[in-house]
């Protein structure tokens, strides 16, 4: 196992052309494995509740659920990148509640950054965790918190209109001092405009190949 990776790591892999792996994990021995297997990164995600608790979807997620559960995977990979998921109404009432909840994953999980779902909507929480010097990371595309709200699990920006809101969205988490970008669901021919357009790096999960790396689901690998 070599040095824990860092956001400086990650923007040289970017501009070196070097794709990152990263996966999910929610417990001690997945985490094991992955930092075993070399992953660059590990998310401690909301979909923990659909893969875990067994859950419809993320809505029903707490923070307290996530913390328990990166408190786990850190134990089991003390030397990988690891990022706690901000879940549903953990951020969205206020940038002071954002930044507090943000700070927990840190605090009482040892996570090095956190990810929040939303682009323009959510910016001046992605300013106010970045400024309080929490990394954060972006999630734009199909965003499973809002996904009533987006017709349901389905692919997104598949038409012009579409296409432009979300290329505004990543131009604003990127302003807004976010340190990457996930891509959920959209053609992979829009993630490369994004990918191309944007300097932080960008992740793919279900988004194409053209981006700086791929998030995979632990489960669907099984």
């Amino acid at each position: 196992m070599g040095k824990k990776k860092g956001r400086l790591e990650l923007v040289q892999m970017k501009q070196s052309g070097e794709k990152a792996a990263w996966i999910t994990a929610y417990d001690y021995p997945t985490a094991t494995f992955a930092e075993a297997a070399g992953m660059d990164m590990i998310l401690v995600g909301d979909s923990l509740g659909m893969v875990v608790l067994g859950y419809p979807g993320t809505v029903p997620v707490t923070m307290e659920d996530c913390i328990r559960h990166s408190q786990a995977v850190r134990r089991g990979a003390p030397n990988t990148f690891c990022i706690g998921d901000l879940p549903f109404l953990s951020y969205q009432v206020s940038d002071e509640e954002a930044v507090k909840n943000a700070g927990r994953f840190l605090k009482e999980a040892d996570m090095d950054a956190v990810k929040l779902e939303g682009g323009r909507r959510v910016a001046s929480r992605i300013r106010a965790i970045a400024d309080a010097g929490i990394l954060v990371m972006g999630h734009i595309g199909l965003t499973p918190q809002s996904s009533g709200q987006l017709g349901g699990f389905k692919a997104q920006g598949r038409d012009p209109e579409s296409a432009r809101e979300l290329i505004k969205d990543a131009l604003a988490v990127q302003e807004a001092g976010a340190f990457a970008l996930l891509l959920e669901a959209v053609p992979p021919e829009l993630t490369e405009y994004i990918w191309k357009k944007l300097t932080i790096p960008v992740y793919s999960i279900g988004a194409g190949a053209p981006c700086d790396g791929q998030l995979i689901i632990c489960g669907d690998m099984l």
